[in-house]
């Protein structure tokens, strides 16, 4: 099989976790692969996929090689590789759009955002970047609220022909005009919005299914995060949250056994707590009532490693991407997308989502 080239458009945290995971599961054996949902997916492997272009907007990363550029500021998710091997590929200006919010210019010391003093490429210059490069699968991973940034990219995709995996809260594969111009081109399309692979959104949904299941009638819930990284930095200016509460909230209402009204139900990014750096906590309480309209409920914390949890996710997007390029597929992929995102065209249980993703790897 042959190698699977990525672009990355930003080179944060989660960017880190997914090339020191290349490295990481690269030395070892599938008996050895702890922490991977398929080491082999499709005929592809860990270890086939490769960087071949990197874009960011920080002045500490542009110009040197991604292996070097993943460990620097404001990057802080926990280094489990500790030998990258470099890649060949150095990190480019990207295009700054929205991708930058307001308030982050406020935090310009050693532990956030330093902006690069260089051209911004146009559409022509990355669409030439990743033809020359021969990239195949694009992945966002821009901050939260970069609407106009991650549209930008996407029709970079769309016009180099390359897939397009949207890590983020845009609506690209979920938004139906989008989705039919993958479609009509052939591209294909995975979005919007990863999950992690045991992180808040997905915990809380299947807690959530398990209520319905189990003739629970849920009333009231929560989900409350703080972390230390850029991320829940950025998300400190709440008029850029908007579609990420929409992207988590209808990821659990999506498998409710009834919607809660809105004052029923609260989910989204909490607090910004400098010391946690990668960490993520999540705190969920569910309110429900069972046999006999006996009231209870359900409190639960969970810590984990951001990036890292989503990295897990990102290595097999990566791949399914690959596969529908190599049977032909274009649009948005329903089973990866379900799978691996919070908000895709249609939302499944996650049960349901597994196993339209095993249909699709079977079909090939």
């Amino acid at each position: 099989m042959h190698k699977i080239k990525i672009a990355l458009v930003g080179v944060g945290n989660c960017a880190s976790a997914l090339i020191q995971g290349l490295a990481y599961y690269g030395q070892k054996h599938p008996e050895e692969a702890v922490g991977l949902m398929h080491w082999d997916l499709g005929g592809y492997q860990p270890d086939d996929i490769e960087v071949a272009a990197a874009f960011d907007v920080d002045q500490r990363k542009i110009g040197k090689d991604v292996a070097q550029a993943i460990f620097c500021l404001p990057n802080n998710t926990q280094r489990f590789c500790p030998q990258i091997p470099d890649t060949g590929c150095r990190v480019r200006m990207g295009r700054v759009l929205d991708g930058i919010s307001d308030h982050m210019q406020h935090y310009e010391d050693h532990r956030t955002f330093l902006r690069a003093d260089a051209p911004e490429p146009d559409q022509d210059e990355v669409v030439r970047i990743l033809r020359q490069s021969g990239v195949q699968v694009m992945l966002n991973y821009l901050p939260v609220g970069s609407e106009a940034a991650a549209r930008f990219y996407a029709e970079c995709a769309l016009a180099a022909g390359v897939a397009f995996v949207n890590n983020i809260p845009v609506f690209i594969a979920s938004n139906p005009a989008w989705a039919k111009r993958f479609a009509a081109q052939g591209v294909p399309l995975i979005g919007d919005d990863i999950k992690s692979q045991v992180g808040a959104t997905i915990t809380h949904r299947v807690l959530t299914d398990l209520f319905n299941k189990r003739g629970v009638k849920l009333e009231r819930t929560y989900q409350l995060n703080t972390g230390g990284n850029t991320d829940f930095l950025n998300m400190l200016n709440h008029n850029r949250l908007s579609a990420k509460k929409i992207s988590k909230t209808e990821a659990v209402q999506s498998v409710a056994a009834k919607r809660l009204d809105k004052e029923n139900i609260h989910i989204g990014p909490s607090d910004y707590v400098p010391w946690q750096k990668d960490n993520k906590v999540c705190f969920i309480r569910m309110e429900g009532r069972l046999f006999g309209d006996v009231p209870m409920n359900l409190e639960l914390r969970l810590s984990v490693e951001d990036s890292p949890n989503s990295a897990g996710v990102a290595i097999d997007a990566i791949r399914c991407a690959r596969l529908a390029l190599d049977r032909g597929l274009g649009g948005a992929l329903e089973g990866p997308s379900a799978y691996f995102c919070k908000h895709p065209p249609r939302q499944f249980t996650d049960d349901k989502a597994y196993r339209l993703m095993e249909i699709f790897l079977a079909d090939g």
